[in-house]
This record gives structure tokens, C-alpha cells and sequence, in this order.
């Protein structure tokens, strides 16, 4: 009757510790003794399969623990145990039967790296808690654990202060605590109980921790403190810094370890951290206030040399404004050099003259470098380049024009010789030499830099007018709003304009899409908001068109359906997503209408419904027919490569990539499908005739490499912006038609095409944006 016996006594079982389990049962028999007569008693035990004769045993026992505990007058507790009170009362008498779950095994580890598994039949056995104890270890086949309960690691370390040991790793000064601190370890017979606790240090080593006080907090500054000594001390070490950053030297101020031996000599060994520092310094500058101070000539070497400061100013003047000038001195750092900081509301009014002089202190290194950067032919009539440096500067009496200009005018006067603005490289002067940018906004924080002040003022010409940031009317409030499944907000402002200090704020209301709903936003761009607009637009119809995949899986050939399957860029359904934006797309544009408004928008709506099912249909073919052919393209492509093909092979594949991948579908629209099929059929006429025509296959290839490189570099060089145009996209595609003219001419291209046409078209480009 083992079944049976087991369903009566889980009713007492507790899922978190089998000592309860026995707890329960007790409640359950004593409740049921008073219920029951002797004989009635007796017979449910038996019925319920409990042993009556050990039940009398457990009372009796119980019976005389009561009777002692009231002999010695120990408090009896009139409220029932907390979980916590009765296992850390249970941890006191079994230390050594504690355990921590194996992670990698269903056991666990005890004292003295004992291993034992829960006994099949307890409570635990299924729930395996990181810490448990037990009340017996059994060997039989393994060791098992009985009658166990779930404990916290935390409650052991208060019982067995007798029993456990620390260990301390990683000290380390925390400018927090103001203090050295440590990552204690606890254990007990060799287990972890707690494993990386942070403690004060300071303590347990003293002379550690005095060494880190003064190091980290007097020497290295890292500590939170109000004395003036410090305060005077560092603006003095701030001084010697700067005056090295501005010299670009590192000669000047004095080292750590001399400034730290000041420290080390003046303070008392009894501090050890910035408490005790406080207490001490409290009495000490009663009687020597500035027994701390540290006089400036201390702080510089006695081997460097004077630095004039009026070659290194603080500011730049320009007409009526005054700019913060920065110095450091950091070789290979973006900012090495010298950092003009420029509030964004000043960007369009500051104009791009003067910067390229730089401070005096680096305008010799830098006609040096200019020199030096000149072409072989011309350099030679300028050494030494040191000598014309100094000899320019003399000559010069104003910084108005232009520094290459009145080099290439000096120069010739003084050798005759003509030097034109193509002959300088710039990009062969160090970069600490130009002067570095840095936009700020009205709370001090950079939004962006760079080298070209030219290229930031294009870059932040909206944000100079929009600070979107910090508009907090009612007016933005009404117009911004998010989760809109629906058009159900009245019309969408085409711009939006506010007056802010000096100038107007102009931004522009974009439908952001995000999935399962769109939302209207402020960009700084117009370019940006139809960009947007066009998904957002998009996205709200596809959430309330009726879905056309039932109409696919019923209308599409089954030869259809199984090509679909040849996408290996996700599932089918995400394929047809795509495939069904692509449709919703194309209908946007064949409407060709504005959208501003909700009766204009359910125009459309309706427009969409009536004809999304037959597009989609129409898509899904094309797709079906590219993804198909892709296939069997990629099937020619793998075995065994002939090393003679490996370039021709490579470029293939890297075009492949480009014309099918996830999402390719919508990105690429409707009217490019017919084109991408025909692309694919190009690469496969290539294939074809590769193994008799690698050489020609390879002239080819460099052709198409030359002309891609100018157009990648070129759109490299472009705002991201900019590259999501149509004129610049367009290109791309010429570029796919140069490939199939020159791999493939027997399927034509719609309009003729070389590598001349495409670089024109660049150049065409380039002069439109």
C-alpha cells in the first residue's frame, strides 16, 4: 500500500523544507486528539498509515523537553516559530549538515567537501534550493541527505562565529567610503557562505591603507573633502598642469611619488583613512594652519624651462564674442591640441576665419609642418624649414588673411618661387596642429566637434534653430503623441515654428513607425520627415488593412508557395510581411497624393484594400522567381573553388549579398524586382562563361572595383541623410547595370551605360546636394 500511504502523508508536505512537513503532521495530530476518542484515534492512524506507538513516543518526548526547559526557567514562546527562527535554530546543531548546490550536477557539496543528494522521498528532491540542511547523512548506494530544508547562506554566519573563516582579496581605495576597502570571503568547513562581500579595510592592514590614503586622495585627488589646504593645493597643480598641456611638455610638474613623500612626511601614521584624516587635521591646524600648504615654485622641477603664457591664451576673440580656449596634450587622442568651444546658439554668426593660425605657441611648429608637407620639388627651397618659419612670422603683420594664402605670397616674394593651394597636403600635418571644434549647448554639454568648422555648421544648421530638446509648450505637447494605431488625430502640421531667445525654432512632424503602432515626433529636417512619414504612413495602413495572406496561401500556385521557402533570411510569414510593405508602398505611390489630413488618409485606406490583395500576388511571383534563382545560384557556388575563380567567385557572392537579404524586398520596391530577377540572370550568364574567360571576367572586375570604390568613398563621405536620397540610391543601380553590361550584354540594359556615365552622374550629384 506504498501509493497509498504516500498520497495520505503529502498532505504535510511543504515545498520548502521537510522539517515543517513534520510541524504540520504534529498540528494535524494534536487537532485530531481532541477531536477523536482514544480508540477512534487509533484507528485513524491506522487508516492513515501513521504509527500510532511512535506518535506516542514523539508526545512523550516533547512532554519531558517541555518539563526541563520550564526546570531551568527558559521562556516559552506563546506565538508560532517564523520560518527563519525555527532553520537558523536547527543551524546550531547541524553546522556540519548544511549544503550548497553543485550547478552542474543535482547535488550537493558539504562540509569538508562532502557530496550527498536529497533523499528521493523529501519535499526538495524536485525543487533543488541553492542551500539546504539536513538532519541525517545516509550512506547507502550514495550519500543521501533526509529530512531537509530550504536555508539562506546569510543565516549561517551569526550561528557559527566560532566556527568560520575570513579571507581578504583586492584592497582598494573607494573615494565613496573615504576609506580602503576589501572583498571579503567567509567560509565554513570550505564552503563559500559569503563569497565577495565588500569590508572595510583599513583595520585589518593600516599600512596598506594609509599608503592608498595618501596616494589616491591627497596625491591622485580621488576623495570627497571641504579643506582649503586641498582645495589651494590642487588649483596650484591644475596651473602646472595646464601651463604642460598648452607647452605640449611633460617636465614641468613635479612627479607622484615626490608629491606623495610631502604628504607622507607631515601626516601622522594614525591616519589611515579620510575619517581619521579629519579628526587629525582638526587639532593639527590649530596650531599650523598651513603645515600643508604647498608653495607653487615646489610643485616645478628646477630643470624646466619658462614658458610664455601670452603665446597661450584662454580665449579666442572674434568680433564681439569671447571663446573658451582648451589645452591638452595627449598624443594619438581626438582632442590632443588646442579645443575652441563654440555655444551653439553663437554656430551661425562665428565665421571661419582666423582658426587656421592657430595660438602663437604652435604657429611656427605649424608653418613648419606646412612646409614640410609640401611636395619634394618645392620643399627643397624652403630649407631649413625652421629658418622660413621664423623668417614668415616676422615678416607678417596681420592674421586676416587666410595662413595659406599669405604663406604662398610671402614665399614668393622671398625665393620667388610659386606655390599653388593644390600643392599643400593638409592631411600630412599632425592633427594637434588644427584646431578642434567643440559645439556646446546651453547647459555646457558637447553635441558635437570636429576639425572642419565648415562641415559642423552645415552638419547643426537645424539644430542652431530647433533645440527640440528644450521646447515644453502646450503647443509641442499637442502635437507629439505615441501609441496611435489609427489616423485619429485631426491633420499633421507640415512644420512647426516658435520664437526661442534670438531666433525661431523651426521642426518638422514626423509618423515614426514602431511596429504595432506609430507615433508623431519633432525631426530637425524636412529631408528626414518624408523619409519617415513614408514608413509611418505605411505602417498605419498594414495595421488596418485586412491581412492578405489568405488570399496568398488561396491564389498563389503551389510551385509559388514552394519557392518561398527557398528564403533563407527568416520564416516565410517574415517574408511576406515584407512582401505585403513592398505592396502597401507601391500603392502609396501610385496614389500619389499627399497625405495630411484623415479624410485624406481614408481615401487611401480604402484605395488599399480594394487592390493590396491582387499586388501582393503579384510581388510574391517576382520574389518567388528571385529567391529561386538566387538558390540555384548559390548552389553552383559551393564545392570545391578553383583558386583561378576565387576573386570572380568572391565578388559574386559579395553582390549577391547586396541584392538579396532580409527585407530586401520592401527596401528595394516593387518597380526594382523585375530588375533584381534580371541582375540574378546576369550572375548566372557570368558563371556560365567564367571557367574559359577568367581574364576577360577579371578586367571586367577591376572596371566594376574602380567605380565602385569612387562611389563608396564618395557616399562615405556623406551625411547618412543625404545617402537615403534617390539621386545618390540611383547611382547604385547604375552600377548593377554596369555589371550585367559587361558580364551579361545579351540581356541589355535599359539605357546605355559605361563607367564614364556612372563617375559623370557622381559629378553630377555631388554639384546637385
Amino acid at each position: 500500500k506504498q501509493q497509498a500511504s504516500d498520497e495520505k502523508h503529502r498532505r504535510f508536505a511543504d515545498k520548502e523544507s521537510d522539517f515543517l512537513s513534520l510541524i504540520n503532521l504534529w498540528n494535524y495530530i494534536k487537532e485530531q486528539q481532541e477531536l477523536l476518542s482514544g480508540n477512534q484515534f487509533r484507528r485513524l492512524c491506522q487508516k492513515e498509515f501513521l504509527n500510532y506507538l511512535r506518535i506516542r513516543e514523539w508526545q512523550d518526548i516533547y512532554t519531558q523537553i517541555r518539563q526541563t526547559i520550564k526546570q531551568l526557567a527558559f521562556p516559552i514562546n506563546s506565538k508560532v516559530a517564523d520560518y527563519i527562527s525555527l532553520h537558523t535554530s536547527l543551524l546550531s546543531g547541524l553546522l556540519s549538515h548544511i549544503g550548497m548546490k553543485d550547478i552542474e550536477k543535482r547535488e550537493y557539496i558539504g562540509a569538508r567537501n562532502i557530496k550527498f543528494a536529497i533523499f528521493p522521498n523529501s519535499a526538495l528532491f524536485k525543487s533543488q534550493p541553492k542551500w539546504c540542511i539536513v538532519s541525517e547523512l545516509v550512506e547507502t548506494s550514495r550519500l543521501w541527505g533526509r529530512t531537509a530544508g530550504k536555508i539562506e547562506a546569510e543565516w549561517i554566519e551569526s550561528i557559527a562565529k566560532h566556527l568560520i573563516k575570513y579571507s581578504y582579496s583586492e584592497p582598494r581605495w573607494s573615494k565613496k567610503q573615504g576609506t580602503t576597502i576589501a572583498n571579503e570571503k567567509v567560509t565554513l568547513f570550505g564552503l563559500p557562505i559569503v563569497a565577495n562581500r565588500i569590508v572595510n579595510y583599513s583595520k585589518i592592514d593600516p599600512v596598506l591603507s594609509r599608503s592608498l590614503f595618501i596616494r589616491h586622495a591627497l596625491v591622485e585627488g580621488d576623495w570627497l573633502t571641504s579643506h582649503k589646504f586641498y582645495k589651494q593645493n590642487q588649483k596650484l597643480i591644475k596651473e602646472v598642469e595646464d601651463l604642460e598641456h598648452k607647452s605640449r611638455r611633460q617636465d614641468i610638474l613635479i612627479d607622484d611619488d615626490e608629491l606623495y613623500e610631502f604628504y607622507n612626511k607631515r601626516i601622522d601614521d594614525s591616519v589611515i583613512s579620510a575619517k581619521h584624516f579629519d579628526n587629525w587635521w582638526k587639532q593639527k591646524q590649530k596650531t599650523q594652519p598651513d603645515y600643508l600648504n604647498i608653495e607653487k615654485e615646489m610643485l616645478i622641477k628646477q630643470s624646466a624651462q619658462l614658458v610664455n603664457l601670452n603665446d597661450f591664451p584662454d580665449f579666442w576673440y572674434q568680433d564681439n564674442f569671447k571663446l573658451a580656449l582648451m589645452y591638452q596634450f595627449d598624443i594619438g587622442h581626438n582632442r590632443d591640441g588646442v579645443t575652441i568651444k563654440i555655444p551653439l546658439d553663437l554656430l551661425n554668426q562665428i565665421k571661419n576665419i582666423g582658426f587656421d593660425w592657430q595660438v602663437p605657441g604652435f604657429r611656427k611648429d605649424l608653418i613648419i609642418a606646412l612646409i614640410k608637407s609640401l611636395p619634394k620639388s618645392l620643399r627643397r627651397n624652403f630649407v631649413p624649414a625652421p629658418n622660413y618659419a621664423e623668417a614668415f612670422l616676422e615678416r607678417i603683420k596681420t592674421t586676416d588673411q587666410p595662413i595659406l594664402e599669405s604663406l604662398e605670397n610671402e614665399f614668393r616674394k622671398m625665393t620667388g618661387v610659386k606655390i599653388t593651394s593644390e600643392d599643400w597636403q593638409l592631411d600630412q600635418v599632425p592633427d594637434y596642429l588644427k584646431m578642434t571644434f567643440s559645439i556646446i549647448n546651453s547647459n555646457n554639454e558637447e553635441i558635437a566637434s570636429g576639425k572642419d568648422l565648415v562641415l559642423l555648421k552645415e552638419q547643426l544648421k537645424n539644430e542652431v534653430q530647433k533645440a527640440l530638446s528644450e521646447l515644453t509648450t502646450k503647443k509641442i505637447e499637442s502635437i507629439e503623441q505615441s501609441n496611435i494605431t489609427d489616423w485619429n488625430f485631426g491633420t499633421l502640421p507640415t512644420t512647426y515654428e516658435e520664437k526661442q531667445k534670438n531666433y525661431t525654432v523651426k521642426a518638422y512632424p514626423a509618423l515614426i513607425d514602431h511596429q504595432n503602432s506609430v507615433s508623431i515626433e519633432l525631426v530637425d529636417n524636412q529631408e528626414e520627415q518624408q523619409k519617415l512619414n513614408k514608413l509611418g504612413l505605411r505602417r498605419l495602413l498594414m495595421l488596418n488593412i485586412p491581412s492578405p495572406i489568405k488570399y496568398l496561401h488561396e491564389k498563389l500556385p503551389n510551385k509559388s508557395k514552394l519557392g518561398l521557402y527557398f528564403n533563407s533570411f527568416g520564416t516565410v510569414l517574415m517574408l511576406i510581411d515584407d512582401c505585403i510593405a513592398c505592396a502597401v508602398d507601391e500603392l502609396i505611390d501610385k496614389y500619389n497624393q499627399n497625405i495630411q489630413n484623415q479624410v485624406q488618409y481614408q481615401k487611401l485606406l480604402d484605395y488599399t484594400k480594394t487592390n493590396i490583395n491582387e499586388t501582393v500576388i503579384d510581388i510574391a511571383k517576382q520574389v518567388e522567381s528571385i529567391l529561386t534563382l538566387h538558390y540555384n545560384i548559390n548552389k553552383k557556388l559551393k564545392g570545391r573553388v578553383d583558386l583561378s575563380l576565387a576573386f570572380a567567385l568572391s565578388d559574386i557572392k559579395r553582390q549577391l549579398s547586396n541584392l538579396v537579404y532580409k527585407g530586401f524586398v520592401a527596401d528595394s520596391g516593387y518597380k526594382r524586382l523585375a530588375d533584381i530577377y534580371r541582375y540574378l540572370l546576369a550572375i548566372e550568364k557570368r558563371i556560365e562563361k567564367l571557367m574559359g574567360n577568367v581574364m576577360k571576367d577579371r578586367q571586367s572586375m577591376n572596371i566594376v572595383e574602380e567605380v565602385e570604390n569612387q562611389y563608396e568613398k564618395w557616399i562615405n563621405s556623406l551625411p547618412q541623410i543625404v545617402r537615403s536620397k534617390d539621386i545618390v540610391i540611383n547611382i547604385r543601380w547604375m552600377i548593377e547595370e554596369l555589371r550585367v553590361n559587361l558580364f551579361a550584354q545579351q540581356l541589355g540594359t535599359p539605357y546605355p551605360i559605361s563607367p564614364k556615365r556612372v563617375k559623370q552622374q557622381i559629378e553630377l550629384v555631388k554639384s546637385e546636394l
